[in-house]
């Protein structure tokens, strides 16, 4: 393992943030974080990896919960060498860990993703990690389809989850679903049991099944706004639930397409700071110009950036980073770089229950470091202390 030393640097801890700091991370874990006057040179060895961050920021690597490819890969398609491509793309944008995000497809096309992405996670992985699967469908609803195929949809199959859990120990970190179908509770309150994150998406959820929902174990909502019953002032419905109920995290995409700044903004506002999750729900499209593509099985035309399905126009996920919803959370929505940092790290570690090893720069934890610029431009990723930009 290589050994790391960055000085000079404006550290972001869950502390708060320290000027002029050091890191010193050896065998891909932090060893030391703090002031410089804290610091013991002689600790490092003449072999290490030396920065001078001279005053740019030092972030711990973004984790994406929600994401479904990038550079013309897409998780469904899962292999080697389609999981190394998305892997590879999406550390280059400061993702050093991410839940590879499945689509309402058949069981054996889930079948068939799960087995790729648990043996590749199984072995050593060169680029972002893989820290396990979310499946977004198949138990959602045909109202709030989105990009997803309604033909495809129907109520929670405890059966399959059993049967995936088993075959694929620790594999499935997330599942999205509409709470209001029928055994949607008792799926919730399986997944919760088994710490999974139990998340509602693609719903049409009203205010009080939201709430009962979160009774059973419901803990996060997924893409908030988009694909979900909306607020109103008579029926609060699943996003006037998800902004009044502490129990449940928000993910948002900060793109300024799915989510208008002044919503995002509404979200801040409402949720505590430790409740709110950046995601990029990225397509095959990432990272690759406009054209045609494909999102599990349906036809994506990219303009402008802009993913939509082919037929009928629904947005159909994003072309975004994780570095730039970052950048449009501190420049268009007006948040901090700590607490964007929070809402892109630390918050969805908390969701996996992954705080002790991943998520904040802490001694001991594992060496996941973004080196930015003051004005948010990406100068380093490492992965376990391993540098990732040329």
């Amino acid at each position: 393992m290589s050994e790391l030393l960055i000085t000079g640097a404006r550290i972001v801890t869950e502390q708060g943030v320290i000027e002029d700091g050091v890191l010193h991370a050896t065998e891909g874990r932090i060893a030391f974080v703090g002031t410089k006057a804290a610091w013991q040179p002689e600790t490092a060895s003449t072999a290490a990896e030396r920065i001078d961050a001279a005053g740019r920021w030092l972030l711990p690597g973004f984790i994406d919960v929600h994401v479904h490819g990038g550079y013309g890969a897409d998780f469904m398609d899962a292999n080697p060498e389609t999981l190394e491509t998305i892997t590879k793309f999406h550390v280059q944008h400061g993702t050093t860990g991410m839940l590879a995000t499945t689509m309402t497809q058949t069981r054996e096309a889930i079948d068939r993703a799960l087995g790729e992405i648990y043996a590749y996670s199984r072995k050593e992985m060169p680029y972002a990690q893989l820290l396990g699967v979310h499946l977004e469908g198949p138990f959602v609803s045909p109202k709030w389809a989105g990009a997803q195929d309604p033909k495809l949809m129907l109520d929670p199959q405890l059966d399959w989850l059993q049967d995936w859990d088993e075959r694929h120990p620790g594999l499935i970190k997330q599942l999205t679903l509409a709470p209001e179908r029928e055994g949607g509770l008792a799926a919730i309150a399986w997944l919760r049991d088994r710490g999974i994150v139990a998340a509602c998406g693609h719903t049409d959820a009203t205010y009080a099944d939201i709430v009962a929902a979160a009774d059973a174990g419901l803990s996060q909502a997924v893409h908030t706004f988009n694909a979900m019953k909306p607020l109103h002032h008579r029926e609060p419905g699943t996003v006037g639930a998800v902004l009044t109920d502490a129990r449940i995290s928000a993910e948002i995409i900060a793109d300024g397409i799915h989510v208008h700044p002044a919503a995002l903004r509404l979200v801040t506002l409402a949720k505590p700071p430790q409740s709110v999750l950046l995601i990029t729900d990225a397509m095959s499209a990432a990272g690759l110009g406009d054209g045609q593509y494909d999102l599990g099985g349906q036809a994506v035309t990219v303009t402008a950036g802009v993913a939509r399905l082919t037929e009928g126009g629904a947005l159909a996920g994003s072309t975004l980073t994780m570095i730039d919803a970052l950048r449009f959370m501190v420049r268009e929505v007006g948040v901090s770089v700590e607490d964007a940092s929070r809402f892109a790290s630390g918050n969805p570690a908390r969701q996996l229950g992954l705080s002790a090893t991943h998520g904040s720069l802490a001694a001991g934890k594992q060496a996941d470091v973004l080196l930015v610029s003051e004005d948010l431009a990406l100068d380093g990723v490492w992965v376990r202390g391993k540098q990732m930009l040329a």
